[in-house]
């Protein structure tokens, strides 16, 4: 069984009874489920998984002190660390100091904080720019079990997506990286002997071509390990997953140099027609660095139009 069906039989079977019987009048103010760090949020957790932080439990969410005090925190948390500790082959206190707190009782406004530096889950627009798309993702992945306050769901909701022109601004910034890395450096790197260069070359654009294909699909990349794996499931250019792996196990030598430029090119034509799929760009050509600036040029807001392109990756 995977770690979020363990963690929802768990609060079903121990955490949701003992909050009923033990704190009735506390449950319409709380939350619980499974989400943040850690392979289980992402049902990608296997056997091998179960070596650290891994453990049955759940994410106890509750409102500020102004809403439910520091001694009804206390008696929960108390209460929570009796719950039995080993279920379904699992065993508590796998944890390790290092990875913090992933399961029990949560403050929400202290685990958005941490997560992605708001406590009402209300971002900037530099923020929406800047924060790392495995945090946004940490922030709403998994899944909640229940919430009586609807706080933790709310702040999710607000957090599901970018903002449009968000995405397009990051968008175009990995376009026109994909634009320097593959289609202009990597031939350069060859030309002038340098073969480790061309490698990094074709690294960096495989790396944008992921990060593009998660912003074409509307999805927050996750963190670095998993992202391949998550790249397969996704509903458009998945197939692009098993070009990026080409790109980045294989050297820059005779035929494979070439192999690998074509393979950038195809990539490079995916990523295009789904651009003109979306409407995302009025160029009309092969050239990515050209498709980017026409998807800088499409954003609304002036201020997040007239930052360097670059700036959000």
């Amino acid at each position: 069984m995977k770690g979020l069906d363990a963690a929802r039989a768990y609060w079903t079977e121990f955490g949701e009874p003992m909050l009923r019987e033990q704190f009735p009048d506390l449950l319409p103010l709380l939350a619980a489920g499974l989400t943040g760090a850690g392979s289980e949020c992402l049902g990608f957790d296997d056997d091998i998984s179960r070596d650290h932080d891994f453990e049955p439990g759940f994410c106890l969410f509750l409102p500020n002190e102004d809403t439910l005090s520091r001694r009804d925190a206390f008696l929960l948390e108390r209460a929570y660390t009796k719950l039995p500790r080993s279920f379904m082959g699992l065993a508590r206190g796998l944890t390790t100091p290092v990875g913090g707190p992933r399961r029990g009782v949560l403050r929400t406004e202290e685990y958005y904080n941490e997560k992605i530096g708001s406590q009402d889950g209300v971002l900037t627009v530099d923020q929406w720019l800047r924060l790392p798309e495995q945090a946004l993702l940490e922030a709403v992945n998994g899944d909640i079990f229940f919430d009586g306050y609807g706080q933790v769901t709310r702040v999710r909701a607000g957090l599901s997506a970018y903002p449009e022109d968000v995405r397009r601004k990051r968008l175009a910034g990995c376009l026109l990286l994909m634009a320097q890395s593959g289609q202009y450096n990597f031939s350069r790197c060859l030309s002038h002997g340098e073969t480790g260069a061309a490698q990094l070359s074709a690294v960096q654009f495989a790396q944008n071509a992921m990060r593009a294909a998660f912003l074409l699909n509307g999805r927050y990349m996750p963190y670095y390990k998993w992202s391949l794996r998550a790249m397969r499931a996704l509903p458009r250019l998945s197939l692009l997953a098993e070009l990026v792996e080409l790109l980045i196990t294989t050297g820059t030598d005779g035929d494979m140099a070439r192999e690998k430029q074509d393979v950038m090119e195809s990539m490079a034509a995916d990523v295009i027609d789904e651009l003109h799929a979306q409407s995302l760009t009025r160029a009309v050509c092969g050239d990515l660095e050209k498709h980017a600036y026409s998807v800088n040029d499409g954003i609304q807001d002036a201020f997040v139009r007239n930052l360097h392109i670059l700036y959000a990756v």
